[in-house]
């Protein structure tokens, strides 16, 4: 089978970079992009909310689905065969994105009906951006030598960390720009849309030639064997999630994924529509490119910097030793958007200083969640639970998104974020409970 596929050899900083960039610009635009895209057309919060989160579902489920990519055809052909899929989905999705009358958008009463087809368009990206997310992954320890797979896990890391700059900055910054000069938000936001499909398309392009076929890309089933060997790994993918929920300690495992970043799933999604909203309103009244300033560069910025450091510190002290810390870290600096609902600066710097400190405390604590993942997946299917892992991590985020809207609306911005901190009650019971759980020396180098 292997001999079927031509073997290509070729420089990884041609596709590596570009592929992990790629993957992260159908994320950020389905799960972020678009709270504030409906934001900014007018949509409720509470119908915004519930809606955009349910689009989270397909990271959530995706390792149901997952041996499917292993099994039927090679990693290349699902990860051009997605790529072509986005790129259409975008097209489509800018085509027929609706205008809502600019009383609605100003009203804040833009029903969420109006965009029924625009989500199907985003749910049909999603799920294959998830799959796309399988797939590369999967090429990436196929297509690389071991001693290369190290060398480069820096690079698809950073070009995936600068596809959210891009995506919540310079993405974001258009669209402002462009309400600015138009005064029409609707076609600003359709002509944003028009620049991602155009970039999306060329990469998906670019991947056509740039990406190399390699000989252990195969499917895992020929066409001979199909019915017996697809019985065989649907008995394994069935052992694998039945060894995972009897795992020791399970329960306690789930409680805490789900539950360890619980105030900042609330904030995120309330976020970008606090920084835009009116300051009647209890917002901050910023312009649209003034958020991909401060929060979607600037805050993706210290992010990246407070996740880089919170591996340096895990890696010296271990997960056990360093989870309080980073508990604190993922839990206090919320307080920075409770001063914000409170103050309403008008000061740009004030404001990004604020978004700072509580990303890099994100950043910085989101670290310790990964360990406790990659801990608890250890043993004989490590890739399968660490991947059962990651749709709590996704579940973890979906669940609070879908009814922060509704809170907000009920409570206002400024009791919004008082309950964000409310919640942060969660996370240090969890990470109390599960720290007596943890080898003392698992994360140390």
């Amino acid at each position: 089978m292997a001999n079927s596929v031509a073997f290509t050899k070729r420089n990884p900083w041609l596709w590596v970079p570009t592929l992990y960039f790629f993957e992260g610009i159908p994320y950020f635009l389905v799960n972020q992009i678009s709270v504030l895209m409906f934001a900014k057309m007018g949509v409720p919060n509470g119908q915004m909310a519930f809606f955009t989160s349910l689009i989270y579902l397909p990271w959530t489920i995706k390792p149901f689905w997952s041996p499917f990519v292993d099994i039927i055809k090679t990693k290349r052909w699902w990860i051009l065969a997605m790529q072509a899929l986005m790129s259409v989905a975008f097209i489509v999705l800018t085509i027929f994105l609706p205008h809502p009358s600019a009383e609605q958008v100003a009203a804040g009463t833009t029903p969420m009906s109006l965009f029924t087809f625009t989500l199907i368009m985003f749910a049909f990206a999603a799920f294959a951006s998830a799959t796309h997310d399988i797939a590369a992954d999967g090429f990436y320890m196929l297509a690389l030598s071991q001693k290369n797979q190290s060398a480069f896990v820096g690079i698809r890391s950073t070009f995936y960390r600068l596809a959210n700059i891009f995506g919540n900055g310079v993405i974001v910054a258009v669209a402002g720009i462009l309400e600015l000069k138009t005064n029409n938000i609707p076609l600003s936001w359709q002509l944003t849309l028009a620049g991602s499909s155009v970039l999306v398309t060329l990469l998906t392009v670019y991947h056509l030639f740039a990406i190399p076929k390699v000989p252990a890309d195969v499917p895992h089933i020929d066409e001979s064997a199909q019915g017996s060997k697809a019985k065989a790994i649907v008995k394994e993918f069935g052992r694998s999630f039945a060894t995972y929920f009897t795992k020791p300690g399970v329960l306690l495992a789930i409680v805490f994924m789900l539950l360890y970043r619980l105030p900042e799933a609330f904030l995120l999604k309330m976020c970008t529509p606090f920084l835009v909203a009116a300051r009647d309103a209890g917002g901050l009244g910023m312009q649209t490119a003034e958020v991909g300033i401060a929060y979607g560069t600037i805050g993706v910025i210290f992010l990246t910097v407070g996740g880089i450091l919170g591996g340096l510190w895990a890696s010296r002290k271990g997960l056990r030793d360093s989870i309080w810390l980073m508990a604190a870290c993922m839990t206090l600096p919320c307080l920075s958007f409770v001063y914000l609902a409170i103050v309403q600066p008008t000061s740009l710097v004030w404001i990004s200083v604020a978004i700072a400190i509580e990303q890099f405390g994100y950043g910085f604590g989101f670290t310790a969640y990964m360990l406790y993942m990659m801990y608890f997946s250890e043993g004989e299917f490590k890739t399968s639970h660490y991947a059962i892992c990651t749709a709590f991590m996704a579940l973890s985020m979906m669940i609070p998104g879908m009814f922060a809207g509704f809170l907000q609306e009920w409570l206002g911005y400024r009791g919004f974020f008082w309950m964000v901190i409310v919640c942060c009650i969660a996370p240090i019971i969890v990470t109390m409970v599960a720290r007596k759980k943890i080898d003392p020396e698992y994360g140390r180098k």
